[in-house]
């Protein structure tokens, strides 16, 4: 006999609701004919199972009294198996609440976990009758308060122009370091170590690479692999077990309120394209066997899916409430776990309508005006494998989008690639040909030179090819447009003029990528020398090749890495807001943007064109349109010199200014500050200058930075 009293309790919340007394248990179903809960004990062992009779709409609901937090819990539903209509029903199969707050671990592999038999002459349209308990975690009933102390305000709103994104890996960044507790989990994530390691490197905002609960492929596992990137997730409200030390919540809320107190944001790396159910040979483990006809986009024959992410299946966000989830998720993350914003994998996928992608569809609408999630950071990657699905660009705002054409034309720039200058030029602009419309700001390029998938900074310039054998793959996977160059031998050297070839190269690019209108965003590691050996997919590789590595670190290029940064953050003009069209500032007629040649004289359009272009010259201001309260006096002068070195010319300095060197990715000693206009530009070399004024004791060599004087 239950011995929870059964009430009818309420349609909403969805998931397990504990209000201090019991718990309201809410599921949602359209095509099921019985919902069962199965009430499990410390062990994961069924004790009792429970009809939810009530039924309001498509949810089914009851309430149970004395039930407390810890709960194991799980269900059963019924409904037709006809997989050629599209449903999949299978009382066997023990299910994932879809809500779910936490879980007790992850499936283990086993045939009984698939809603069909497999090896079946019928395959998937064959019916499994093995109980799939064993091998399931268990949904957990929670209580999710935590006393936020200080950090009750849920986020640090930074604004864009000021941001510096930093994507990392929870267990990545933190595995190989010895001296942090809990390394490999949230605690450690939140480190004094990492902390202060951030805090001075300068970056404003980490974008956590995923956090939500995610499966284990079984192919990878049969090869001794795991998914240790986490794209396959199949708890969408779960925090990662393997992340927890104790399997505890607040460990995840702990570290947000740490990187809070050092004024650091959380962005969520998020995957609502698709779960880890796979396609039609795939396991039943929650969404499946709740209502597979309602999750999922399915082919024209329903037995099988719309793949436009790749990996078997598409969520079906046409369906209010598929797309309830979603957003009930998405303000669950901010709203309980108090995180700052999240990048959408494969955001193509989540804007598509009746398979077409629409800026202005279910999703993208229901994001907006949202009032919980229209004021967090949210940054699309703006393709998936669709037809149609490569739209940088056409995200709305207050969308940001990742920008691989900024990576891939940098990287060609920098390589000495012919005819990449003009595109180069754009991209320190702000990629304003992708951006600049519909009131979008400048900030909305997300630029980046590295991500998690390719070549870390370090490979860029040491591999010419990718080198994944040990994905068991046969190097079959990753890219193959890797736009990178090795210097000279491919991986690994000691020959000490390829190594400082190398290093330069890494200062261009990174270079490059701060001194760029728009939102820089660096690879966690990039900064330390990182190498994955030359693997560029190293999603399967929890091990020395996936983390990064703190031993072997660089301490010359971390300490550029911190220099360059500091000098994007001292700069307004290097990250406005507006976008820089070569118009003529009303405060003083000079133009916001004036691109020049080595010769100090104004670029042509047969300048442009030439193939051999390898030098441009930059003099940047505030744009015109730019209020008074954000004006401010001086420019920045920026040269990119990917040729030999170059005798060139500065513009002219205003009466009682003179140009100052901040940057200079050659390396070289030279003179930091410059009266006259000449100057000689190191070849393959960035170089930037800041206008600066004379000090007004005519005693003093110093340089005041004039910052806060109206235009």
């Amino acid at each position: 006999m239950n011995p929870f009293p059964l009430s009818a309790g309420r349609p909403y919340p969805l998931g397990a609701t504990f209000d201090g007394e019991g718990v309201n248990f809410a599921v949602f179903s359209q095509h099921a004919t019985r919902v069962v809960l199965c009430l499990c004990d410390e062990t994961g062992r069924e004790t009792y199972l429970i009809d939810l009779a009530e039924r309001d709409g498509h949810v089914w609901h009851g309430y149970l009294s004395g039930i407390r937090p810890g709960q194991l819990y799980g269900y059963r539903v019924h409904g037709p198996y006809a997989p050629e209509e599209g449903h999949r029903f299978n009382p066997y199969k023990m299910l994932m609440d879809p809500y779910a707050k936490r879980l007790t671990g992850h499936p283990q592999w086993d045939d009984a976990l698939y809603g069909y038999e497999v090896g079946h002459a019928d395959s998937d349209l064959s019916f499994d009758k093995r109980d799939s308990a064993p091998f399931m975690p268990r949904s957990v009933v929670v209580d999710p308060a935590f006393s936020w102390g200080r950090q009750e305000q849920t986020r640090l709103d930074i604004p864009w122009s000021d941001t510096i994104l930093y994507e990392a890996h929870v267990k990545g960044l933190t595995a190989n370091r010895k001296d942090i507790p809990y390394a490999g989990h949230f605690l450690g994530m939140a480190s004094d170590q990492i902390l202060d390691h951030l805090n001075q490197l300068g970056v404003t905002t980490i974008e956590m690479m995923p956090v939500q609960a995610a499966i284990d492929d079984r192919f990878l596992v049969e090869k001794g692999l795991t998914n240790y990137w986490g794209y396959m997730t199949y708890g969408f409200f779960a925090p990662e077990p393997r992340f927890m030390s104790d399997a505890s919540i607040s460990e995840f809320q702990q570290m947000v309120a740490r990187f809070h107190t050092a004024g650091i944001e959380v962005i969520l790396d998020v995957v609502y394209n698709h779960t880890a159910e796979g396609n039609q040979m795939g396991p039943t483990l929650s969404f499946r066997g709740f209502d597979n006809a309602s999750y999922y986009r399915l082919a024209e024959d329903k037995r099988f899916y719309n793949n436009d992410s790749g990996c078997g299946n598409t969520l079906d966000l046409d369906h209010p409430f598929v797309l309830r989830m979603v957003m009930d998720s998405l303000r669950y993350w901010v709203e309980v776990m108090h995180v700052d914003g999240f990048r959408f994998d494969l955001a193509s996928s989540l804007a598509r309508t009746g398979g077409v992608f629409n800026r202005d569809g279910p999703f993208c609408r229901a994001v907006r005006q949202d009032p919980v999630l229209n004021k967090v950071k949210l940054i699309a990657e703006p393709w998936d494998v669709g037809p149609g699905g490569y739209q940088l660009g056409a995200f709305p705002a207050p969308f940001r989008e990742w920008n691989d054409k900024y990576r891939d034309n940098v990287r060609k720039f920098w390589r000495g690639d012919s005819g990449t200058a003009q595109d180069l030029a754009r991209h320190i602009a702000g990629s304003a040909q992708q951006f600049d419309h519909d009131m979008r700001p400048a900030t909305s390029s997300v630029n980046f030179v590295t991500a998690h998938d390719g070549f870390t900074l370090t490979d860029t310039v040491s591999y010419n090819q990718k080198h994944n054998a040990a994905n068991g793959e046969d190097n079959r996977d990753g890219h193959d447009h890797n736009c990178s160059d090795n210097l000279g031998v491919e991986g690994p050297t000691n020959d000490p003029e390829i190594l400082a070839a190398r290093a330069h190269r890494r200062r261009n690019l990174l270079g490059t990528l701060m001194l760029s209108q728009g939102t820089p965003m660096l690879l966690a590691g990039d900064e330390l020398g990182n190498s994955q050996g030359g693997n560029n997919n190293a999603y399967c590789q929890d091990n020395e090749i996936g983390w990064v590595d703190w031993d072997n670190a660089d301490p010359d290029f971390l300490a550029f890495c911190r220099q360059i940064i500091a000098v994007r953050k001292a700069s307004p003009i290097l990250r406005q807001k507006r976008f820089l069209h070569s118009r003529t500032r009303a405060v003083d007629g000079k133009p916001d943007l004036f691109w020049r040649r080595a010769d100090g004289e104004a670029m042509t359009e047969s300048d442009w064109h030439r193939n051999n272009l390898n030098f441009i010259a930059i003099e940047m201001r505030m744009a015109r349109g730019t209020p008074a309260y954000e004006r401010r006096h001086g420019a920045m002068y920026l040269m990119f010199n990917a040729g030999a070195r170059k005798n060139a010319r500065l513009a002219e300095a205003l009466p009682g200014h003179y140009w100052r060197k901040v940057i200079d990715t050659s390396g070289q000693a030279g003179k930091s500050s410059f009266p006259t206009s000449k100057v000689t530009v190191p070849a393959n070399s960035v170089i930037a200058f800041e206008l600066c004024s004379v000090d007004n004791n005519p005693q003093s060599n110093s340089v005041t930075r004039d910052r806060k004087a109206p235009a």
